[in-house]
């Protein structure tokens, strides 16, 4: 159980995370670092890491995954461009952290993980969010939503090795794409709009994801 003397220094260490690790940097949408500070970010991490949920850094999460740092969540959040209207498919669920930040700036979220467990646990924190604008999947993320959908963004969590397959082919026209492409080792993040069924694609910045594994991203 949480007391309220952690509930008080939780809140402080997410101020400061808003100050120096968010605005502190080029995260300037206000919608974004307004939800950034509501969002408890202790609520998405095994309780050992617990006292480092607002450092700068990716955090274990289990099954060899990680809760990517605060920076970059905000980072790709902020490139999706969302205006509160949007439908936005998210490839990786994996706390749940990033999906509850989503689903405070979109109109509904869908996501998928690769891991039944990773999406139980996320669904439990974000259901004792009252969060209910989520729609849950577990399956091979590379391979897009199971049902024949468009998306207005896609958000990929995982490195892949192209822009290409399903994904993009689920994505609408004049539409958002940001993900990490790239070898195993080290990939671009990319923001990628959809114009007349092609992409064009934008370098965000260098970054280290855990690879996608699937049909349309990397092998075992």
């Amino acid at each position: 159980m949480v007391s309220f003397d952690d509930k008080d220094r939780y809140a402080i260490r997410r101020q400061a995370m808003i100050d120096y690790d968010l605005r502190g940097h080029d995260i300037r949408d206000p919608r974004v670092l307004d939800a950034a500070g509501r969002i408890p970010r202790e609520l998405f991490i095994p309780e050992k890491y617990a006292g480092n949920a607002y450092d700068d850094n990716p955090l274990p999460i289990g099954m060899g995954q990680t809760i990517s740092q605060p920076y970059i969540v905000a980072l790709m959040t902020q490139t999706l461009k969302l205006s509160g209207d949007e439908t936005v498919l998210e490839i990786g669920t994996g706390s749940g952290y990033q999906t509850a930040l989503l689903a405070e700036l979109a109109e509904r979220v869908y996501t998928i993980e690769r891991f039944n467990e990773l999406s139980e646990r996320a669904q439990a924190v974000l259901a004792k969010l009252d969060c209910c604008n989520v729609d849950f999947a577990v399956g091979d993320g590379s391979c897009g939503w199971p049902e024949p959908m468009q998306f207005d963004r896609i958000i990929v969590t995982a490195a892949m090795p192209e822009l290409a397959g399903p994904l993009t082919d689920q994505l609408a026209e004049d539409g958002i794409i940001v993900a990490p492409v790239g070898g195993m080792l080290g990939q671009e993040l990319i923001a990628a709009r959809k114009h007349k069924g092609h992409l064009a694609a934008t370098p965000i910045c260098g970054c280290r994801f855990v690879k996608l594994i699937g049909q349309y991203g990397y092998s075992e």
